[in-house]
């Protein structure tokens, strides 16, 4: 049965106990954050059958499902990187920003060691692909609702998860590995602009549906490629496409 009240566009699952931000000590609430509300049922349908998850809401996008964790603070928080607007990365950061004592679980249709080192940096907890088995996703979300980390399959505290980071970009001279920041996300308009891009609009076809000017498009395009650290927009694209940003 459905809550009759809503957060936006989200969607709060009706149980009172829960939505006063109580849980019982072994079970574990989470919601879904994701495009696709086929996809977004099963992952609710097959985790609700774990006797200590408890799904308490549903979201289809970063900003929706921001205004979910804020006002419900679910221990997890299982989210799509290719969300429309605010993607799973951006939503991660702002939880993070805020305090939010909300683990992430970002889910993603790549199987990709940067992609993954960028989402851990940003604040996940784990990262797993798609086509990952609901028991294995269950309890992954076990694993972080207890404080840990998920990382290449293997269950990691903090200081491991600080060592694995500097590991990983150690001497790596990619602008994305700054010393001060390994990750820049990308703003909401940027995040269309890269989208138009990567259908193929030229500037002007992106000015006019996006409403503003050619200038303002080549801004946005110039802060992409220095964000991406790529030199022109067909790299901007297959960047885009490889990290699962944008579908075509």
């Amino acid at each position: 049965m459905l809550y009759s009240g809503r957060v936006i566009g989200a969607t709060i699952f009706s149980n009172p106990f829960y939505l006063n931000g109580d849980h019982a000590m072994d079970e574990i609430t989470f919601i879904v954050v994701d495009d696709h509300p086929l996809f977004r049922e099963g992952v609710i349908n097959s985790l609700s059958l774990e006797p200590d998850l408890v799904a308490t809401g549903q979201a289809a996008t970063g900003e929706d499902g921001l205004a979910l964790i804020r006002n419900f603070q679910p221990q997890v928080a299982v989210i799509d990187i290719n969300l429309p607007g605010m993607n799973g990365q951006q939503l991660t950061r702002q939880i993070v920003a805020e305090k939010l004592p909300t683990r992430v679980v970002l889910l993603t249709a790549y199987d990709d060691d940067e992609q993954q080192a960028y989402a851990i940096f940003a604040g996940a907890a784990a990262y797993c692909t798609k086509d990952i088995l609901p028991d294995m996703l269950a309890n992954i979300m076990r694993v972080v609702a207890r404080g840990m980390f998920v990382v290449e399959n293997q269950e990691m505290e903090s200081d491991d998860v600080k060592i694995w980071l500097a590991t990983h970009f150690e001497g790596d001279a990619h602008p994305l590995a700054d010393k001060n920041e390994y990750y820049q996300p990308l703003s909401s308009r940027e995040m269309e602009v890269l989208t138009h891009i990567t259908h193929g609009l030229s500037n002007k076809e992106i000015a006019a549906a996006l409403g503003i000017s050619h200038q303002t498009v080549k801004n946005h395009i110039s802060s992409i490629l220095r964000k991406l650290g790529v030199e022109d927009r067909t790299q901007a694209a297959l960047f885009a496409l490889r990290h699962g940003w944008v579908h075509l």
